[in-house]
């Protein structure tokens, strides 16, 4: 892997494991699939392929981000708008 991608995995790396810590169903789950997906793409050499994984690991960084929101927000739907 070449130096200007090797930061922006390990970038990707932590920030993906500090999302996790909040991962329904533990965190110990989360980081063992986490690492064994970076563990089997570890051996990539292609640039562009290398690059395109990044940025599906964005979009999967995005869209955990959406769903922690999505579930705060219904926490606090069911706390003020109770229909009971």
């Amino acid at each position: 892997m070449s130096q200007p991608h090797r930061k922006a995995v390990l970038n990707l790396y932590k920030t993906l494991l500090f999302l996790g810590r909040d991962w329904p169903q533990g965190y110990d789950l989360f980081r063992k699939r986490l690492n064994k997906v970076f563990l089997r793409n570890s051996e990539e050499s292609d640039p562009d392929k290398i690059a395109m994984m990044i940025k599906h690991g964005q979009f999967v960084t995005k869209e955990i981000e959406a769903l922690y929101k999505l579930k705060k927000y219904r926490a606090m739907k069911r706390r003020y708008y109770d229909d009971n």
